[in-house]
């Protein structure tokens, strides 16, 4: 059996693992964190993707587990309620589309991979040779038939086997910033918005938490805390709490563009090798999607089978980064005022279906943009 080392332990990683053990594959995951990661923030699964976890048959848990969000409320800087819009509509989430935390899946996909998969925590690849001999930070030196990086897009492996990150990334020009906030609003699967020129602020608490995220978005080069300093609602309280979190996300919004995601023994899945970021809605379909045809076509022997099946479903979901992120961080005041309008008016709008499918409509074809092989029964 090829023996196949994974690393990163997230959905790309553990989602691998499990197709590569159905086609027969002994696996190992190698994971740099102590554990698997739990918490995060909340991720979309659509189209294709569902029809993955279906094959899976964790699609019914993956519902279990849904947020339930019911709305998505904006705020004007007094904290005057100013519109409000249903929280799947607000997601771009149609046709049986779902929601639920990145560490939920995660955990679901460990649970169905643990089993039959060696899973190595707090340990990280510092070298990957020719001949597929594997070195790490902590663990004896170890010979691979393949190596797959799904650690993201800051990937360790792709630095290795492909060089900087610079060579491979666009930066979209904004920032993101999350973490776990007191759920001081009362809020019960419901979002929370304010949005200021050039800075969004995004307050949710679903239903398995009685703490809240706090979510923030903004362009430019400043740090957060001097980029949302003068924003009003609920801001100053919100990043009082962030400075406490334990939890504190922050990255730019980047993508990641590469002419080929394999090299020799070395291939990238999810973010690692075609992060769409945060602003496409789509990271975790594309990793969930990117993991079935890897497996698939690795079994029947063939990763250019597994470039050529992915690029089209790659490039399709990696053009709503930039589209999404100028409807989510708007950067004028008059550009806000139209927003909130449309919002308002949207029930009675006798062309309301042209508007949603401009909402969620390029996020549906994106997400349906692949024709999956059946690779196993």
């Amino acid at each position: 059996m090829t023996n196949i080392l994974i690393s990163g332990a997230s959905v790309a990683g553990t989602a691998t693992a499990y197709w590569l053990r159905r086609h027969g594959f002994t696996v190992t995951v190698v994971e740099r964190a102590p554990a698997i990661r739990m918490g995060g923030y909340k991720v979309d699964v659509r189209g294709a993707a569902l029809d993955v976890l279906d094959r899976m048959g964790l699609l019914e848990a993956v519902r279990a587990r849904s947020t339930e969000m019911t709305v998505a409320t904006n705020y004007d800087a007094k904290g005057r309620k100013v519109a409000t819009m249903d929280a799947d509509l607000f997601g771009g989430r149609m046709d049986g589309d779902d929601e639920l935390m990145r560490g939920d899946l995660t955990q679901l996909l460990y649970e169905a991979t643990r089993n039959d998969v060696e899973y190595v925590f707090g340990d990280s690849i510092t070298s990957i040779g020719e001949d597929g001999t594997v070195t790490f930070e902590r663990s004896a030196p170890r010979r691979f038939d393949y190596v797959v990086g799904a650690d993201g897009v800051h990937s360790n492996v792709r630095r290795l086997a492909f060089g900087e990150e610079k060579t491979f990334a666009r930066d979209l020009g904004y920032q993101i910033a999350i973490a776990t906030v007191p759920n001081h609003l009362g809020l019960d699967r419901e979002e929370a918005v304010h949005l200021a020129p050039g800075r969004t602020v995004n307050v949710y608490s679903t239903k398995q938490d009685t703490n809240a995220k706090a979510l923030f978005m903004w362009s430019g080069e400043e740090d957060l805390f001097t980029a949302f300093a003068g924003v009003g609602w609920e801001t100053p309280k919100l990043l009082d709490a962030v400075r406490q979190a334990p939890d504190l996300y922050r990255d730019t919004l980047t993508q990641i563009h590469m002419d080929r995601w394999s090299k020799g023994r070395v291939v990238l899945v999810g973010d690692a090798g075609y992060c769409a970021s945060p602003a496409s809605g789509q990271g975790t379909s594309l990793a969930l999607v990117g993991a079935y045809v890897l497996a698939g076509e690795l079994a029947a022997g063939s990763l250019e089978g597994y470039e050529r099946e992915m690029r089209h479903f790659v490039a399709e979901n990696q053009k709503l980064g930039p589209v999404n992120i100028k409807g989510i961080v708007l950067n004028s005041k008059g550009m806000i005022w139209f927003q909130l309008r449309m919002i308002k008016l949207l029930p009675r709008l006798p062309w309301k279906n042209a508007v949603i499918d401009r909402i969620a409509g390029g996020i549906r074809r994106a997400a349906n943009a692949i024709s999956l092989k059946k690779f196993v029964e």
